[in-house]
């Protein structure tokens, strides 16, 4: 074992190299045990492991810096979430938190820091195979900002490990789990090509906008019906603010967001368009899910009411926001320059309802600027840019061809009503019915649900 193993050991963190692939893996957390997220007591709390255990559902972990300094232009976060008591699906994330430098503990509530993955768990039975799910992320822009000279000095960085079950189901319906309350157990490990010398990474610009509340804390994150989750009460908008420092050359908004709840017509299982703002100018319009859930079957081995009988691909992507199993998708929002100063994100779902007061939207977001130079793309789960679009006009109608086919055309107010759509193979839209809206947000979806948008008068 090399002096760089043997320093991570002592703190608690393992580390491999492999020479075939010319690559390394830190391991920060191996097989750590959640338990009841209802349990106000902290288990575990006092084991001597390199683990802060903040809650049942929440655990943190001081991350040695000297390696992150040799990370490449790419680097990939692997989490691993393993069956104990918990049969349900479950919310888990996995965030950065900026402590101020040396510090052996933090206030969790008051501390900075930016929700880096997301995933949900799938319908698991402890006692059947496979008893592991993996979920895989690409995030070189995180690569930049753990390797950045400044942060270094100014900051340590403890990844937090969040993942809130509860036992009560699996306490009744799994074998061997009668009276126990451990949910599931988790391991995440970085892997990266290392460079040969240090990185020379500076003018690194990270804001946290905003970061979701977990399910215990109630529907408080985005809705329309509670005057916290909610611009205006009956209206599902919430803006975000927040400030820049400084001038940045190249800059993205990271966006996560899943839509939570089950009950009978819940948000949960209605796909709804969803309008992102930035500076009142809109820059994203999608849909969430679209794709087949039929891929994370193999994982969900406790029976539930969303993997029955096989289902047709159509039948998927007209209803499931996200699947049992899977790693949640990462937006990116491209702002390019910006200028110092106050800004603002908005997020709007017109057509939301959330019946009978049920529900939540779980948004998280965060601001990703440079000084000089541009960042990296690289984020697999990325909502990936849709066709290229040239319009002609002839009096009111516009028309459109496309770089490849598509599956619809929504047309949007710019305040957020949608007014209409049109689907292929028509390539032409009549804009007289919509003269009296002024800007109109006209978004163009792909079979594979990818989207354009475009601002059109």
């Amino acid at each position: 074992m090399n002096k760089f193993a043997l320093l991570l050991a002592a703190v608690g963190i393992s580390y491999s190299a492999s020479a075939a692939a010319q690559e390394e893996t830190i391991n920060v957390y191996d097989h750590v045990v959640f338990y009841d997220g209802y349990q106000g007591e902290v288990i575990d709390k006092d084991v001597n492991d390199g683990v802060l255990r903040f809650r049942n559902s929440l655990y943190s972990v001081k991350i040695d810096n000297s390696r992150l300094s040799y990370i490449g232009d790419n680097l990939r976060m692997d989490v691993t979430i393993g069956a104990l008591c918990d049969n349900y699906d479950r919310i888990g994330n996995v965030n950065l938190a900026f402590v101020p430098k040396g510090a052996e503990t933090y206030d969790y509530q008051t501390v900075d820091r930016i929700e880096v993955t997301r995933f949900i768990t799938p319908f698991m039975n402890k006692n059947k195979n496979p008893r592991e799910v993996p979920y895989t992320y690409e995030i070189a822009n995180v690569g930049k900002i753990l390797k950045d000279k400044d942060l270094q000095g100014k900051y340590d960085f403890w990844l937090e490990f969040e993942l809130f079950g509860i036992p009560y189901a699996a306490n009744q319906q799994v074998a061997g789990c009668a009276d126990r309350n451990d949910v599931f157990d988790g391991t995440i490990n970085f892997v990266f090509t290392p460079l040969s010398q240090p990185a020379d990474e500076t003018g690194n610009i990270v804001v946290p906008i905003y970061i979701k509340y977990p399910e215990d804390k109630g529907n408080i994150n985005f809705n329309n019906y509670n005057e916290q989750a909610t611009d205006t009460l009956g209206v599902t908008t919430r803006t975000f603010e927040f400030e820049i420092p400084q001038d940045v050359t190249d800059s993205k908004i990271y966006l996560i967001l899943t839509n939570h709840g089950a009950a009978s017509g819940g948000e949960e299982y209605v796909r709804r368009q969803h309008l992102v703002y930035y500076d009142g100018e809109i820059v994203l319009s999608y849909k969430p899910g679209g794709v087949s859930c039929e891929p994370y079957r193999q994982y969900n081995t406790q029976g539930n009411g969303i993997y029955g009988a096989s289902r047709s691909e159509l039948s998927w992507k007209l209803n499931s926001n996200w699947c049992p199993g899977q790693a949640v998708p990462i937006r990116e929002l491209s702002l390019g320059a910006q200028k110092a100063g106050k800004h603002k994100v908005m997020i709007r779902v017109p057509d939301a309802q959330f019946k009978g007061k049920d529900g939540d939207f779980r948004p998280s977001l965060y601001f990703h600027g440079v000084t000089s130079g541009e960042i990296e793309a690289g984020i697999d789960q990325v909502w990936f840019e849709g066709p290229e679009i040239k319009f002609t006009k002839e009096g009111s109608i516009l028309n459109f061809t496309t770089s490849e086919d598509i599956a619809e055309v929504v047309i949007h107010s710019y305040d957020g009503r949608q007014l209409g759509n049109v689907y292929y193979p028509r390539n032409s839209i009549d804009l007289a019915p919509y003269a009296g809206y002024g800007a109109l947000i006209v978004t163009f979806i792909t079979e594979d649900n990818r989207t354009t948008v475009h601002r059109i008068l």
